[in-house]
């Protein structure tokens, strides 16, 4: 059954703004960083895509850039936009790419870049006005500091999307997942779903994790649980997850 993900909304934050108006989508974080959002991410991207979606995959912030051909590329961008079908370029799918591979706020203060709030909201919201739905991936954990006084946690209110939560599997993860919900909701944050991605293919007992993950989180949608891939590729991920996004809902309010 499809369900509407903005109904029943928490908080004020999650009523009120958009990426763009007439836009939606989804803010995906989680438990840590190497965790495998983007591959979640690429995997929603290419499944709405399947349903003749206009899906947008977009990496506001990504540290780390390799010399490849000529350019400097992230793979995590790369990755995201192989699995778009609107033909973006690198710069809109990544608005903000750094060379150093750590944390952005580090790497931006070693190259001498400045993260300016407004223009990378301005860049995120300008890719999403043109897609049916969007998915918006973090950086790290849910609260990664990017300037005094704004963090990654910040840059999801601020773009008042719903929120899907990819729960690492691997030793600490129900703290680490119950935590990042409890931070979610505080922020006025409608948490939609999550999903639980296979870290370490030999955890012990990830039945009885998955159970406890699942009476911690009250009965919060499970999108997937995606076991190690030999070839953890879009079509490859999206096989392993049952996303809540309809084929059509409301629109997210400017």
């Amino acid at each position: 059954m499809m369900l509407d993900p903005h109904s029943h909304r928490e908080g004020p934050a999650a009523l009120g703004r958009g990426p763009a108006s007439g836009s939606r989508g989804y803010f995906i974080t989680g438990t840590d960083t190497e965790i495998g959002k983007t591959a979640i991410t690429a995997g929603l991207s290419w499944l709405a895509a399947s349903r003749g979606l206009r899906a947008a995959a977009i990496k506001p912030l990504a540290a780390g850039q390799e010399f490849v051909d000529g350019q400097w590329v992230n793979e995590d961008v790369q990755r995201l936009r192989a699995a778009t079908n609107m033909g973006l370029s690198d710069a809109e799918v990544g608005p903000l790419q750094l060379r150093t591979p750590c944390a952005p706020h580090i790497a931006a203060a070693l190259e001498g870049v400045r993260i300016e709030r407004e223009p990378l909201l301005a860049a995120v919201r300008a890719v999403a006005a043109r897609a049916d739905i969007a998915f918006v991936e973090g950086v790290g954990g849910f609260r990664v500091p990017l300037i005094p006084g704004w963090d990654t946690a910040d840059l999801a209110v601020d773009l008042g999307l719903p929120v899907i939560l990819v729960v690492g599997l691997r030793l600490g993860c129900i703290n680490h997942a119950l935590l990042t919900a409890e931070a979610v909701r505080a922020r006025g944050l409608h948490l939609a779903g999550w999903v639980a991605n296979t870290v370490d293919p030999a955890m012990p007992h990830v039945d009885q994790n998955l159970q406890a993950l699942a009476q911690g989180l009250h009965g919060l949608p499970c999108w997937g649980h995606v076991p190690r891939l030999a070839d953890p590729g879009p079509a490859a991920v999206a096989a392993h997850l049952n996303p809540l996004f309809p084929h059509s809902s409301p629109a997210l309010q400017p």
